[in-house]
């Protein structure tokens, strides 16, 4: 039993918040039974496995979580033992989508709406951070990722304006659907290796969609067609 916040167990959780050190260490901490049973799920184990009341205190390890509700378990993940590569069908290509809810939440519509892969260019929030782990609600441990470069063709920009409406386009076969950051969207050397340009019309006052709930919509579409 653990009773020292000091615990090399312990510190390295509070190390792996870093996404310095999740690079450096190639590991990754997931936070609920929920995450830990996704993970058994899809054949992954815990590298280390933290239970409140079995292995370490129950308040020591309520001091790891920033959630109002602390988790009864922590698992520490190899990344290494994650899915990887596009695989041959649809997925997600991200530019320089730096927030972890949204990528995380990407993650799970891959998962729902798929099978797709997900990838990511540099600059693009990390998949295995504490916060898109939760978003992902557990398919970071069936989705596989990439890097942004290795998406294949054909390659479709979701753009907000001035592309052909999602739903007139034929998405009978697999497609890549290329998406950026909200603010800067995608620059034109990025939109340059895209075959079209894709809308999803809405009302003429918004301004845009959440990038996470245009990916989700493109998948839904793509799904619907198969």
């Amino acid at each position: 039993m653990i009773t020292s916040r000091h615990n090399e167990k312990l510190r390295l959780v509070r190390k792996l918040a870093d996404r310095r050190w999740r690079d450096k260490l190639g590991l990754f901490a997931a936070a609920g039974e929920d995450l830990l049973e996704a993970a058994h799920g899809a054949g992954i184990e815990p590298v280390e496995l933290l239970v409140a009341g079995e292995t370490v205190e129950a308040s020591l390890l309520a001091e790891l979580s920033e959630l109002p509700h602390p988790p009864r378990a922590i698992g520490v993940f190899r990344r290494s033992d994650l899915a990887s590569g596009p695989g041959e069908g649809t997925g997600l290509a991200l530019w320089r989508v730096a927030d972890p809810g949204n990528v995380g939440t990407l993650v799970r519509a891959a998962d729902a709406l798929g099978p797709a892969f997900v990838a990511l260019s540099p600059g693009c929030a990390d998949p295995t951070g504490p916060k898109a782990v939760r978003a992902s609600a557990g398919a970071v441990f069936r989705v596989p990722t990439c890097a942004f470069d290795e998406a294949p063709a054909p390659r479709l920009a979701l753009v907000p304006r001035g592309g052909t409406p999602l739903r007139e386009l034929a998405l009978d076969g697999p497609v890549t659907f290329v998406l950026g950051a909200e603010r800067e969207g995608l620059p034109p050397e990025v939109l340059a290796t895209c075959a079209g340009r894709a809308t999803i019309p809405q009302a003429p006052a918004a301004e845009s969609l959440n990038v996470a709930m245009a990916g989700t919509i493109a998948l839904y579409e793509r799904r619907q067609r198969t």
